[in-house]
């Protein structure tokens, strides 16, 4: 949990960031934040799966 929680305060400062960098510094950050919060969510998934069997 406390993972998903860092992860959104990076997100809310690369937004607070969007203004100051360029554009597309600001979607290669976004992607990247993107992609580690759906692996994240994917192996949260998996992990729920196994205890539940």
């Amino acid at each position: 949990m406390i993972v998903l929680v860092v992860a959104l305060l990076l997100l809310g400062i690369v937004l607070g960031a969007v203004a100051q960098i360029p554009l597309p510094l600001s979607l290669v950050l976004g992607a990247l934040i993107g992609t580690w919060l759906l692996v994240f969510a994917v192996r949260e998934r998996m992990g729920a799966q196994r205890r539940s069997r």
